[in-house]
This record gives structure tokens, C-alpha cells and sequence, in this order.
């Protein structure tokens, strides 16, 4: 079929790498699956959210509160926050897609880390602006490279911290120099994913940053620590001056009833949150120690993953390895995308979970 006999898109659309998720299916075969490729809580939702969601099922048939108040409120109390500059999306997906489509544009440039999260690019490129890639120094970002990387063309700059697929952080003393050096038309975007699970004193996840001036936004979401992925909720902060632009192109009611109600029982929950973290920062002590004791290297991690290397052995390699834990229902993330070719990365899962996959690569590293 030629192209003159059906609509095109729009000339760059097709070049774009596709996002790749993380594995959700074994081979035929498994009968016990251990997911570990999508950084999810190994414990599950709050109890009380999964209750809440439940209660919005006999009343599908009517709209959600399309400002999400009470969701706002809950988020604007446990983190002491002012609710005008909070807004709610549906994952912080939506958030980076829409805030790309306001502040980038043809001919124009955004920056985000040498192994930064794959969905940055393809919100820069979807909208024709070009990405521009900083390099890092031993796997964390360095604000050197990023701010040498700025030019008259940048109006953005994404900083995932802590970094997924690394968990390396940058710590806010650095974050604060980044920001000073750029220029004040251009966009720092500080994603916060994983915020949470950070346990260090020179953390701040970029509250501060935004409350002070007019050229930061920080996204959050539920998907990791309370463990809603499914629900797909996400959160920033932001100037008023951007929500007021969010709110003239996001979707009406793009946050749903069920992950509204949900978001405001686990938000309120944290003894759920303060146990997943708890959980989380055991098992990604014991998890790391394990598998250097194998001769890994581990990247240090603040997250709630690992990004685990292999030896340069064609017969010890990630893919094999890869399909060596996937045979026994271990499934990892392959992140090659990311410019590790020999690496895996690994979600803190539950104890059993853990214990299987280090069992399972010392055989690997056996036979």
C-alpha cells in the first residue's frame, strides 16, 4: 500500500524506539513465578486500599471528582505540602508526557542522563524536540556534564533521583548546583520515583527546590512503595504557573474513581509505607551483600532494585543468566536499552523470592 492511501504519521513518529516493560510471562512450563522486573512492592497495596477501591465498584456508572480533592488533601497532609501546587495524574507517565508537550517544541532540546529512564527520550522526540544525552560518572549523574550539555536550545532537563535503572542518587547539595547553573527559562524536572526508600541524610527529593522557585517540578507516584502500579497514580509539585498549564491540556478526569480512593487510603496508610520501606531496606542490604559474595558486582543501590553485572564470560553472561533464573520462574529485567549489556536489574522481592535468586546464580555460576 503506498502512503498516498493512508493517513502518515507525522515525520520522526516512526523513529522512535518503542518502550519495552519488563517481563510479566515465564517460559511454558514454570508453575511459580517470582516477578522482579518492574520494581513493584513484593508486599502488595495497603489492605485498607485495596478495601477502598473495592467500595467504588457498586458506583462505576458515575464520573470522578475530575479535581481529585481528596486525593490532593491526602497528599497535601502526610507530606505538609500546599495543595494548590499539587497535581494528580494518571501515573506520573501522563505528568512527563504532558509537561514535555507545554515547555518542548521543534527545534528545541531537552537533557536527561546517559542511563536515564527510556521513557524520557521518547516524550522528548514525540513532540519534536531533540534529546540530548549527559554522560554520568560511575553510574550517577553528573551535573558537570549536564549543565556543560546545556545550550540556547534547552528548555529542559529530566534528573531521575534516585535513577532507575542504577539507584544511584544525586545528593541535594548537588541537585541545588545543578539547578543554579541553568538558566531560569529552563525546566528542571526532578523524578522522584523512588523517594521513599532513601535512607541518607543529604537526600531531599525536591520540595524544597520547588517551593523556592519558578523553574522545578518534582513527580512522584504510587506505583513503587504503595504498591499500586495497577491503579496508575502519579503526583507533582509544581509553580502554580505550570499547574495552571497542566490543567489546560490534561485529560478531564484523568485520574479514576477506583485509583482516587485507593490513593487516599494507602497515602493515609504508613504503617503500610514504613513497613515496605523497612522490608525493602533489609532485603536490599542482605540481597546486595549475597551476590557480591558471589564475585557480582552490585551497583549501590537506594532504591528498591539492583542492578546487577556479570563477568565478561560468554558462558556467565546477563542473557544467559537471564534465561538460567527465568527457567526456575526468577524473572529479571534485561536492561541493555540502557547501555548495560551484561547487567540485570533486580526488584527487591519477597524473602523467598530473594533467597531463590541467589540460590539459583550461585548454580549459575557453577555449572
Amino acid at each position: 500500500m503506498t502512503n498516498e492511501l493512508r493517513p502518515q504519521p507525522r515525520p520522526g513518529i516512526m523513529d522512535i524506539d518503542a518502550y519495552v516493560p519488563g517481563k510479566s510471562h515465564a517460559p511454558a512450563g514454570v508453575t511459580k513465578v517470582h516477578k522482579l522486573s518492574s520494581n513493584e512492592n513484593p508486599l502488595g497495596p495497603s489492605p485498607k486500599a485495596v478495601e477502598a477501591a473495592q467500595a467504588v465498584a457498586s458506583s462505576l456508572q458515575l464520573y470522578p471528582d475530575g479535581a481529585a480533592m481528596r486525593l490532593r488533601e491526602a497528599i497535601a497532609s502526610t507530606h505538609g505540602l500546599n495543595i494548590a501546587n499539587i497535581m494528580v495524574f494518571n501515573g506520573s507517565d501522563e505528568a512527563l508526557a504532558l509537561l514535555s508537550r507545554i515547555y518542548l517544541g521543534e527545534g528545541e532540546e531537552a537533557i536527561y542522563c546517559e542511563h536515564g529512564f527510556l521513557a524520557y527520550p521518547i516524550y522528548i522526540r514525540a513532540v519534536g524536540a531533540t534529546p540530548v544525552i549527559a554522560k554520568e560518572t560511575d553510574e550517577r549523574a553528573n551535573v558537570d556534564a549536564i549543565l556543560a550539555a546545556v545550550t540556547s536550545k534547552t528548555r529542559m532537563v529530566f534528573l531521575a533521583n534516585p535513577n532507575n535503572p542504577t539507584g544511584t542518587y544525586l545528593p541535594f547539595e548537588e541537585v541545588k548546583r545543578l539547578h543554579a547553573g541553568l538558566p531560569k527559562n529552563v525546566l528542571l524536572i526532578i523524578d522522584a520515583a523512588y523517594a521513599e526508600f532513601v535512607r541518607r541524610n543529604d537526600y531531599e527529593a525536591g520540595v524544597e527546590l520547588v517551593a523556592a522557585n519558578e523553574n522545578v517540578v518534582m513527580t512522584r507516584t504510587f506505583s513503587k512503595v504503595h504498591g499500586l502500579g495497577g491503579a496508575r497514580i502519579g503526583w507533582i509539585y509544581a509553580p502554580k504557573h505550570v499547574t495552571a498549564a497542566l490543567e489546560r491540556v490534561r485529560d478531564p478526569f484523568n485520574v479514576n474513581a477506583v485509583a482516587i480512593e485507593a490513593g487516599v487510603a494507602s497515602m493515609l496508610d504508613r504503617d503500610h509505607v514504613q513497613t515496605s520501606v523497612e522490608h525493602n531496606l533489609k532485603w536490599l542490604e542482605w540481597t546486595t551483600a549475597e551476590l557480591e559474595k558471589l564475585g557480582l558486582r552490585v551497583t549501590p543501590s537506594v532504591g528498591n532494585f539492583i542492578l546487577i553485572h556479570f563477568p565478561e564470560d560468554d558462558r556467565k553472561s546477563a542473557a544467559l543468566a537471564d534465561e538460567y533464573l527465568g527457567a526456575r520462574g526468577y524473572l529479571l529485567r534485561r536492561v541493555a536499552g540502557y547501555g548495560f549489556a551484561n547487567a540485570l536489574r533486580m526488584s527487591i522481592g519477597t524473602e523467598e523470592a530473594n533467597r531463590g535468586v541467589v540460590a539459583a546464580l550461585t548454580e549459575f555460576l557453577k555449572d
